[in-house]
């Protein structure tokens, strides 16, 4: 794999405002990284190749990021990926995997990386924990995840607006509540939703966040199964920390509108949900231009539409436009109706806004929800 970015650094030293650290979920993805990295003299690697190599290969950066802002400023980063095996996101794993995200974190400070963007399961590893990660005095980290949430939320707002739904009168579901995305997510809407029903893992933690959000005003509901809850949501966010798509969504009512905006996705190809329109949150679009080194477009960013980046990578992106090199998102309760704000702003600012609503279609392929039409998906079975 000798056409790293590592081996192109050694030769001309390139000065990096940001890092992005990430890993692939599935192992197709894995694969065409894979690909890139050999060179297109080499034929690609059988998949069971692929699976034995992934596993020994160290966390490293496989490509330069170059970003531009509608106001003329450029930023420049490296993408490094920690490599994480898709098939080893699970606790069983759990030490192996913080010990990639600190070696990724490693090869950032190294790089000269000013700010950080945790993506994916490296943040969850961490959960805002960042004394876990090598000492530095001159790089900072973020988790991302207060530009996802605004863009979960501006997601569910525009879709809710495309169905002409009330959201003043819509009962909110809420999947993994008690994570750093599920909680931000549940602040944002909570004060203008009808009722808020929220799902996670703990109790303790959910009854907490529950008190914050009834001190405020909303009405809620708690449970731990999704079984037990006493009414049907006709909105739901899927932000639970899984490791693959496997939520078999219940009680949700017809027509609801769903927002899978895990990574890993959540929601399982044999999701109940006929009638229900679901769709993929928490992306963001670069209008100001995005340029890959190697070129990695269409392999790191496998989307239908071009310069669209997952929030959580995007918010450090953004921060460095803004030269605001700062530890914007901290990790799980720390994210605030009036933060998410101020990081949308800040994206706005610089030409990064919501990436256009896609849905998935039978054929595992995506097509795209815009203004006058909305993809209608059929999942095996029926939710009543």
């Amino acid at each position: 794999m000798g056409g790293s970015v590592a081996s192109v650094a050694r030769r001309r030293p390139i000065e990096v405002d940001f890092a992005l650290v990430g890993h692939q979920e599935s192992w197709r993805a894995a694969a065409d990284v894979l690909a890139v990295l050999r060179g297109p003299e080499h034929a690609p690697l059988p998949d069971d190749e692929i699976k034995d190599i992934l596993p020994w290969i160290p966390p490293r950066a496989v490509c330069h990021v170059d970003v531009g802002s509608i106001e003329g400023v450029k930023a420049r980063g490296v993408y490094i990926d920690s490599f994480i095996p898709p098939d080893r996101l699970e606790a069983a794993h759990v030490h192996q995997n913080i010990a990639r995200v600190r070696g990724a974190a490693a090869c950032a400070i190294k790089a000269g990386a000013k700010i950080v963007s945790l993506g994916g399961f490296s943040s969850i590893l961490i959960e805002g924990n960042f004394d876990q990660l090598p000492e530095t005095r001159d790089t900072v980290f973020t988790t991302g995840n207060s530009l996802t949430v605004g863009f979960i939320v501006q997601g569910v707002k525009k879709m809710c607006a495309l169905e002409g739904r009330n959201i003043l009168r819509s009962t909110l579901l809420i999947v993994g509540a008690t994570g750093d995305v599920g909680s931000g997510c549940a602040r944002v809407l909570a004060p203008i939703v009808s009722r808020v029903l929220l799902n996670a893992r703990n109790i303790g933690r959910l009854r907490m966040l529950a008190a914050e959000l009834e001190a405020n005003g909303a009405q809620v509901e708690v449970a731990t199964d999704l079984q037990q809850l006493s009414v049907e949501a006709d909105l739901v966010i899927c932000a639970a920390s899984l490791a693959s798509p496997s939520l078999l969504l219940a009680r949700i009512a017809p027509e609801a509108i769903v927002c899978d905006a895990g990574y890993p996705r959540n929601l399982s190809p044999d999701a109940e949900m006929r009638g229900a329109k679901v769709f993929f949150g928490g992306l963001g679009q670069i209008t100001g231009g995005l340029r890959f080194a190697p070129e990695f477009c269409g392999v790191l960013n496998r989307h239908p539409f071009p310069d669209v980046v997952h929030g959580c990578l995007l918010e450090g992106m953004a921060l460095a436009l803004e030269d605001r090199f700062e530890p914007f998102s901290q990790g799980r309760g720390f994210i605030t109706p009036q933060r998410v704000a101020e990081i949308e702003a800040i994206a706005a600012r610089h030409g990064i806004y919501l990436a256009p609503l896609t849905t998935p279609m039978a054929s595992g392929r995506r097509s795209c929800v815009s203004e006058g039409m909305v993809e209608r998906i059929s999942y095996k079975g029926s939710s009543r």
